[in-house]
């Protein structure tokens, strides 16, 4: 498991949305690749979400646990833009 948010100060994240949920994608904003929110848990005052690549080589990458920031705009993934509306289906 990596863990690519563990301190420091956020800025204001442009892609926040009403909170984050099982399913939605999110774009790494280093590397362009597209994540899967798998998993949100609680661990005491902050929520996390595990994010699995989304692509063929999934089940044989690691997991990326990412710390949930909120605020006023609602919630979002420190490096990682929400990718779905941006997306045509």
């Amino acid at each position: 498991m990596i863990d690519a948010a563990t301190s420091g100060d956020y800025p204001d994240f442009p892609m926040a949305v009403k909170s984050i949920q099982l399913g939605q994608v999110w774009r790494n904003n280093e590397d362009g690749q597209n994540y899967l929110v798998t998993k949100l848990y609680n661990e005491v005052f902050t929520q996390y979400a595990m994010l699995r690549l989304a692509n063929a080589s999934a089940a044989s990458t690691d997991t990326i646990r990412v710390k949930v920031v909120k605020g006023a705009e609602g919630a979002s993934l420190p490096g990682y833009t929400y990718a779905q509306e941006s997306q045509e289906f």
